[in-house]
């Protein structure tokens, strides 16, 4: 289990759970109930855990206050992948100077959601 936990509170759980399965290889590890429709689902991805928290009417009036940054094996492969899930990309890939390639996309719900990988050394 993670020290801190992101939770993403969402209308449309089985949405963010098809995007984050299939663009990150999410794993589902947890469950509140076990059984029927879930309150709580607790989500692996490589190390990390992430939540996600079914609620009807989550809200929308406030400017996002937390950003997720997922670091993957090819910031250019997985952007071509975040439409066809119901994603929207937001700008990159760029090269930063501080030596990564970042993509800034939207998960279905809005979330704002940094892709990463290191730019190798040469």
């Amino acid at each position: 289990m993670s020290t801190i936990q992101p939770v993403i509170i969402t209308a449309d759980q089985d949405v963010l759970l098809g995007f984050y399965t299939k663009l990150f290889g999410a794993e589902e590890i947890f469950r509140v109930p076990e059984e029927g429709p879930a309150f709580y689902l607790g989500l692996r991805i490589g190390d990390t855990d992430l939540g996600l928290v079914a609620k009807e009417n989550p809200g929308t009036e406030a400017a996002p206050r937390i950003l997720l940054s997922i670091g993957v094996d090819d910031v250019d492969e997985t952007l071509s992948r975040v439409t066809a899930l119901g994603g929207s990309v937001r700008g990159g890939p760029n090269d930063m100077p501080w030596g990564q390639r970042v993509a800034h996309i939207q998960d279905p719900d809005g979330n704002p959601v940094n892709l990463t990988q290191p730019i190798p050394a040469r």
